[in-house]
């Protein structure tokens, strides 16, 4: 058989692997619930969370209110507007914006705002939107245009207890979830990847996400009945001492607990927007044209200066750090090195990126994908009793409106990192038994005896596996492992070992015991009489080779696992 293997490599992601002090993504949660938990309850759906009330009309003025959340992105909002009012000279004020930039941590209030009129704009990621989705399209006027994407994340982590190894391990496990967070989106990629159901787990929700006592990361810490709990990253860290490390139980860790899942591989499962009312857009298309174009372009500085490219780098991420600091306050952000995380955490896609989620035929990761997963999710949860979508926003990336104010406007896809980089390191990790301590998520495909080719028609539906969970996993690695039948191998072992006098064979057929110079040898053990075959404990009889034998299964494996992997890459090119 052939064995898929989604594997975790913590060099080649971007993340931190020891994390800053402690920061807050943003506190997206509905903070409805009266008591901290609803173990296995249902959750309501979103309209009655939001409650009454009348459509408002986008009041007229010159300045326009827009929410902001507690996400490393938004710190490029800032960036372009100054600080919480749009100052003169900043990237808004040049695109004739004036702006008033509002906290929109409280999600739930921040459809009321816009139902009422009071922000054109809606704040928060794909799937969180798509909860919301039927009170936004329940009126035409305030049926969204999704309008910008931000960012993707890279720092929201499933924590999980000792005994959990892989995503198939949820199966029947409990899992602590904030309500109507944006971790309930995640949790449905991670079990969808696995082929699991939210039946196939058990849901205790939380009231919030991070900052208190009734958050999933603190009922892991509290009640072992709790099997894995969503965390953002400094909880994360306060769980298990950091991205790539198991909590020992000292200084605040979960003895056992380490990260499962974390979009820091599962990279295209978060995505950060902007959303807009429908008819201010038909009204105001001007207007967020241009917000969007200055978004872009700040986001460009931004990058510039992470990157080092801008000659006042130093100065300008520090300038960026420090305003950061003062719009959240010393609480959220104690230091600039949390500041510092908080943007580190978000990926920022930029104008390609835009190009790419809105317009891109076929894009797994796109649009069109994540809002029907989002809607898929809404309505399958009593989120929402009916699918109702925002509309694409229809920009025109080409216009001079973009072209004359960016400098990277190249929107072709660019390689996160190239496989043939890492397959040393996945030789070693497999030789040497880690393989297995990095893996998300694995699966077999079978094959006939002597069978070399792997046709797109007897294995479509396995390639298309592979390709989706490549593209939604984009900073892990898909390890393709090929297999041999080991039997000839073994029988060489035993016939050179027994006429070289090093290995005894005792019992009646079929109940063979050996010993290998007196130690006993278990011939199940695969990776200890491999070993002793390269090491040359059965060389030097003429008539049978295990050494040989053995190379020859493993150049067989490795040529129907380079098939496959053929297959697969043409199977996605088509």
């Amino acid at each position: 058989m052939n064995a898929f293997t989604l594997v975790k490599l913590g060099r080649r992601i971007r993340l931190r692997d020891i994390l800053p002090p402690p920061f807050v993504r943003c506190l997206l949660g509905f903070l409805t619930l009266n008591a901290s938990t609803a173990l296995f309850g249902q959750e309501p759906s979103f309209r009655e969370r939001v409650g009454p009330g009348e459509v408002g009309v986008v009041a007229p003025g010159d300045t326009v209110s827009v929410p902001y959340i507690t996400w490393g992105a938004d710190l490029v909002t800032f960036q372009a507007n100054g600080g919480l009012t749009t100052r003169p000279g900043s990237i808004f004020a040049r695109h004739g914006l004036n702006l008033r930039l509002t906290p929109g941590d409280d999600f739930i209030q921040q459809v009321r705002d816009y139902r009422a009129g009071r922000s054109p704009f809606l704040r928060g990621t794909v799937h969180m939107i798509g909860l919301a989705s039927e009170v936004l399209g329940s009126d035409p006027r305030t049926k969204g245009v999704a309008l910008l994407q931000l960012s993707w994340s890279a720092g929201d982590h499933l924590v999980a207890r000792a005994p959990l190894r892989t995503v198939a391990d949820l199966r029947g496990r409990t899992i602590a979830l904030q309500s109507g967070g944006p971790h309930v989106g995640l949790l449905d990629d991670i079990l969808r990847s696995a082929r699991l159901t939210w039946d196939d787990v058990k849901i205790v929700w939380t009231r919030d996400l991070t900052g208190s006592a009734e958050t999933p990361a603190e009922l892991l810490r509290q009640r072992s009945e709790i099997d894995a709990a969503f965390a953002i990253s400094p909880d994360m860290a306060g769980l298990t001492g950091g991205l790539r490390t198991t909590g020992s139980g000292a200084e605040g860790t979960v003895r056992g607990a380490h990260v499962l899942v974390s979009t820091a591989e599962l990279s295209r499962s978060i995505a950060d927007i902007y959303v807009v009312r429908r008819d201010y857009y038909d009204t105001h298309k001007e207007q967020v044209t241009q917000f969007v174009v200055g978004y872009l372009q700040a986001a460009e500085e931004v990058q510039a200066r992470r990157q080092g490219r801008d000659t006042n780098a130093l100065a300008g991420q520090r300038a960026l750090l420090l305003q950061a600091q003062e719009i959240y306050g010393k609480t959220a952000l104690p230091t600039l090195a949390d500041a510092a995380g908080l943007l580190a955490d978000a990926t920022l896609v930029g104008y390609p990126g835009n190009v790419a989620f809105f317009t891109e035929a076929g894009n797994l990761s796109g649009f069109a994908a994540l809002q029907k997963s989002a809607l898929d999710l809404a309505t399958s949860r009593g989120y929402a009793r009916e699918r109702m979508g925002l509309f694409p926003s229809g920009l025109d990336y080409t216009a001079p409106a973009f072209k004359n104010f960016l400098k990277h406007t190249e929107a072709g896809r660019t390689g996160r990192f190239r496989a043939e980089a890492v397959r040393e390191e996945i030789e070693a990790l497999s030789a040497g038994g880690a393989l297995d301590d990095r893996t998300i998520l694995s699966f077999t495909i079978h094959f006939e005896p002597n069978q070399n080719a792997f046709s797109a028609e007897n294995y479509g539906a396995e390639f298309r596996r592979v390709v989706e969970l490549a593209d939604k996993y984009g900073n892990a690695v898909v390890a393709i492992r090929g297999h041999a039948d080991p039997t000839k191998t073994l029988l060489d072992l035993v016939k050179s070992g027994l006429t070289k006098g090093v290995l005894k064979r005792t019992g009646a057929p079929g109940n063979y015991s050996y010993s290998l110079n007196g130690e006993p040898l278990d011939l199940r053990a695969t990776a200890k009489w491999t070993q002793l075959i390269n090491d040359g404990a059965f060389d030097g009889v003429a008539e049978t080779n295990p050494r040989e034998t053995l190379q020859a299964a493993l150049n067989l494996s490795r040529q129907r696992a380079e098939a496959v992997r053929e297959s697969i890459v043409g199977y996605a090119k088509a």
